[in-house]
């Protein structure tokens, strides 16, 4: 089945290109990840010109950097960078990617955040797995033990925000868990491989059961945030930080459940996994507001869609995941991958060399609540598409086997 769809999509990849006289399947490919790697020369020049890590752009149009104290998307540059690395095995990006995750490698020690996951999985455990660098994988396993002690077994699950402090602390929240944690389990998946301590496997198995019972409605949508009591493990209440509101769904809330519980099949092999994971790509490819091109609006209920900004972050993590899903699955995804790669690749979401700063795709949002980053590049949008670009060069390796 694996082999039969890969086939399929590399027969029908972008075949309205190959009808229309335009490149074939592989030409664009190739001429995707040059563009990409240029675009992302650009970037890695301005970065160390001045020793910074690029997360997005201001509203002056101006660069952003990450925060050196503590940013959520600080593995996301340096993870580009070895993926770029994985490419092209220049060492320009080896040494870029060591080099820009070394001005955080001191956060594996945190222990005031969950996102440490999202950190030194997409950099330092990139580096691990195309270098073998036992430090790289140190680095990974005091990460992970950090990340473990916000992991609360009455709950079943690791918390999301400290509350007593920033902006959460105007919410009534006790223990919030937010469905981007899923993404945070892989590393505790693979620190359970490293040390054939079941601890890490335990700890992720449960947060992601925990999730599967209470953030998910009837139709498969997720809730943002879920709270819980510390005392009793119940819900105390279901809500949004960066959706449209309570009830309705954020649209890379939806792209992170389907990346989460992919990965969750892959190193289980439990069937819910995929049988979630299959619904969550039910929703998001089936839902009635998706537009043709398959890159969603910021939330699938804002109000005035189709007159709300689109969300290519959402789209990114989406057809990585689809990439990976389509290997488990009897349901074939060929098409939806198709459509998202051509959208994402397109002028209308790719950037033109030298313009948007350097970063490679447009059009993402960050909080439209908290009037953050609306309509601008992210650092995490670029390195999911190049995740979803190796993953689709994968598939042809895999089918000239």
């Amino acid at each position: 089945m694996r082999h039969f769809k890969i086939i399929l999509i590399l027969g029908c990849v972008f075949f309205s290109c190959k009808n229309t006289g335009q490149d074939s399947g592989e030409e664009f490919l190739n001429k995707r990840l040059v563009l990409a790697k240029m675009q992302l020369s650009r970037l890695l020049e301005n970065a160390q010109l001045n020793n910074r890590n690029p997360r997005t752009i201001n509203v002056d149009g101006e660069m952003h950097w990450t925060n050196k104290k503590y940013d959520w998307t600080e593995g996301f540059f340096p993870g580009s960078c070895w993926l770029m690395y994985e490419l092209t095995k220049e060492e320009k990006w080896k040494n870029a990617a060591e080099k820009f995750q070394l001005q955080f490698e001191d956060h594996k020690h945190l222990t005031t955040n969950h996102d440490l996951g999202f950190i030194f999985n997409t950099s330092f455990g990139n580096g691990y797995r195309l270098t073998k660098n036992k430090h790289f994988k140190d680095v990974m396993i005091t990460a992970a033990d950090s990340l473990l002690t916000r992991f609360n077994p009455k709950v079943g699950s690791i918390k999301s925000w400290d509350v007593d402090r920033g902006w959460q602390s105007t919410r009534s929240w006790k223990y919030p868990v937010i469905i981007d944690n899923m993404m945070n389990l892989e590393l505790l998946f693979k620190v359970s491989e490293f040390t054939g301590n079941a601890k890490y496997k335990k700890a992720a198995i449960q947060h992601a059961n925990t999730t599967l019972k209470n953030h998910f409605r009837e139709d498969n949508s997720t809730y943002h945030v879920v709270d819980y009591d510390t005392e009793s493990g119940s819900v105390r209440g279901k809500q949004t930080a960066q959706g449209y509101s309570d009830e309705s769904s954020w649209a890379r809330g939806q792209a992170w459940g389907l990346y989460g519980y992919t990965l969750c099949y892959r190193y289980t092999k439990d069937i819910k996994y995929l049988t979630i994971a299959e619904k969550i790509a039910k929703y998001i490819l089936d839902h009635e507001v998706m537009p043709e091109d398959g890159v969603p609006y910021w939330d699938y209920n804002a109000p005035n869609i189709p007159h709300e900004p689109r969300d290519v972050s959402a789209a990114a993590i989406t057809v990585s995941a689809l990439l990976e899903l389509n290997d488990f699955s009897k349901k074939s995804y060929t098409s939806n991958i198709n459509k998202i790669m051509e959208s994402l690749a397109s002028e209308n979401y790719t950037a033109k060399i030298g313009e948007n700063n350097n970063f490679i795709l447009k059009h993402s949002v960050g909080s439209i609540p908290h009037n953050n980053e609306i309509d601008v590049p992210l650092n995490y949008a670029d390195y999911y598409y190049l995740e979803a670009l190796i993953r689709f060069k994968e598939a042809k390796l895999n089918q000239k086997e």
